[in-house]
């Protein structure tokens, strides 16, 4: 790699200062940084950093989630394997961390702490202690994942403890995740070694844990968004700050990623400095990233972008090398094998038919942009004895079946918030344990909608009266290995047929996926049942 120059006006994050200069660069590495009044108006600062994403809920495996990321100034990410861990257990994590080697995007992966997240699911794979700990003690492992399991800690589970002594002995940071924990409880969860969290509701939540010691993690993804509500805490307490995307679906990403909060921030008058050290020095520090920050010594991952305003990526480097440029990518493509898990078997309409016990039908309300859903109750529609879809009143069926075993009883549960009026979806993107999950209008379309995903071994998939499609995610039903343009316009073409089907979700099979995800409250579905996030217990589904 031959030395050379680039100038600008360069964003020096660690020293807090914005100054005209010339960076000379040779081997991939900074050896010279002088000030230069006569360089171009062009921007100059370190690669961006996503402080948490889950790569998986990309659809795509590591190397085809970079060649998109690049493009938009993303140079690393600390990413929670967590997903294919609870499908294939370590085997997937090797895989991730292997296929991430294959292209110079810096990513760098966490020993998941919960797998499966609870005991209420099925899962493809279970870690304990063991290969919790024989992960964390590898130089490709950064840090311990979101300890989903907050009920865990604050009630000191000795599994839990275990882990986090655990991350403590090999001098790892711990994600955290505690949604609505507050007062004691939060400060509680802080000592116990928690050192962020990317589930907060509000501001007040936010302050009150990053006063504990917890770095705050602003989520932007496909369909949790929480900027909005907690963007002033990067006024108030701009080094407790990092910027996260969590979830991030393929098409999504294909039209930006941490860049566009940035922009966002920048444009409400958030000082500039704050804002872009939140998303470079602090997950840099925090994490003790081997990454670059502009100054002298170190690799060379900067990106040049055109001004504050805009900020339109002009080109990203990493380790020197110039990997994206106006707005394409320089990285190949990358053929990888398809690892997997998938034995369930095709059911019929009559394995999904649900008998009405009672005229309290417990309902699970959808709320667009959250992970959190809500617990009504209503009367069932039904016909012959039978609950089934209400189309005038939103109240869908919701489907749950274990892919990890053979002639398994599927899950019933009903959902508001979609609003369908024609046509089912499913998906075996359906957090933690990546079961397959589908809501429909009719136990016809549902039915049908789930056979395609079995025959796929994985995907998600859509039927509206005699039409069908199915995108495959041969990778532990996760994700695709083609390439991630692609993949993002078949995404796209799903969402809009969806959409068609008389939703007003920006996101239906992202929302879709997170209906199991039963660490978050308040009503979900799990393979085993209906489960009440408040009381952490299965619940009943007519009371």
């Amino acid at each position: 790699m031959s030395t050379y120059s680039i100038s600008g006006k360069i964003i020096d994050v660690v020293n807090k200062k914005i100054f005209k200069g010339k960076i000379t660069i040779d081997k991939g590495i900074i050896i010279e940084i002088v000030e230069d009044e006569t360089a171009p108006e062009q921007y100059i600062l370190p690669g961006l950093i996503d402080s948490h994403v889950h790569i998986e809920s990309s659809m795509l495996i590591p190397s085809e989630f970079a060649r998109l990321a690049v493009v938009h100034g993303t140079t690393a990410t600390v990413s929670d394997p967590h997903e294919i861990a609870n499908v294939l257990g370590s085997t997937g994590v090797r895989f991730m961390i292997e296929n991430s080697k294959k292209t110079p995007f810096k990513i760098f992966f966490g020993a998941p702490s919960c797998v499966p997240a609870t005991p209420f699911e099925t899962s493809g794979a279970v870690f304990n202690e063991a290969e919790t700990e024989e992960l964390l003690k590898s130089n490709d492992i950064f840090y311990l994942s979101e300890m989903m399991n907050f009920p865990g800690v604050l009630f000191d589970d000795v599994s839990v403890k275990n882990k986090l002594d655990l991350a403590r002995k090999y001098n790892k940071p711990v994600d955290g995740h505690a949604p609505g924990v507050t007062g004691e409880s939060a400060e509680k969860y802080a000592n116990a070694g928690i050192t962020t969290d990317h589930e907060c509701f509000d501001l007040d939540e936010a302050l009150e844990k990053a006063r504990f010691g917890i770095k705050i993690q602003i989520r932007e993804g496909s369909a949790a968004k929480n900027f909005d509500a907690l963007c002033e805490i990067i006024r108030l307490m701009p080094d407790s700050v990092m910027l996260c995307s969590d979830d991030k679906h393929a098409d999504d990403l294909v039209k930006g990623h941490i860049n566009l909060l940035i922009k966002k921030a920048i444009s409400m008058d958030f000082d500039v400095m704050d804002v872009i050290r939140s998303c470079t020095y602090t997950p840099a520090k925090h994490y003790n990233l081997p990454v670059g920050l502009l100054q002298k010594g170190d690799v060379a991952d900067f990106i040049v972008v055109d001004n504050l305003s805009n900020f339109r990526v002009i080109s990203t480097f990493i380790n020197g090398e110039k990997v994206a440029e106006n707005g394409k990518c320089l990285l190949p493509s990358v053929h990888e094998l398809k690892p997997n898990i998938f034995e369930a078997v095709e059911i019929s309409t009559e394995d999904i038919k649900v008998k009405a016990t009672s005229d309290k039908l417990q309902i699970v309300e959808a709320i667009e942009g959250q992970l959190i859903t809500r617990n009504i109750v209503q009367e069932p529609l039904t016909i012959d004895g039978f609950a089934i879809s209400d189309l005038k009143r939103d109240l869908l069926k919701l489907v749950v079946l274990n892919r990890y075993q053979k002639e398994q009883t599927p899950a019933i549960g009903f959902i508001k918030g979609f609003g369908f009026k024609k046509g089912a979806i499913a998906s075996t993107v359906a957090h933690d344990s990546h079961n397959i999950i589908a809501v429909g209008t009719t136990d016809e379309e549902i039915t049908r909608a789930i056979n395609l995903i079995i025959e796929s071994k994985g995907g998600i998939s859509l039927v509206n009266a005699n039409e069908e499609y199915v995108l495959p995610l041969p990778v532990a039903g996760l994700m695709s290995t083609d390439d991630g343009y692609r993949v993002a316009e078949m995404y796209e073409m799903l969402n809009t047929k969806t959409i068609s089907l008389g939703t007003s979700m920006l996101a239906p099979y992202m929302t879709l996926s997170f209906m199991a995800l039963l660490v978050i409250p308040e009503l979900k579905l799990s393979d085993k049942g209906l489960f009440d996030g408040n009381t952490f217990s299965f619940t009943k589904l007519f009371i």
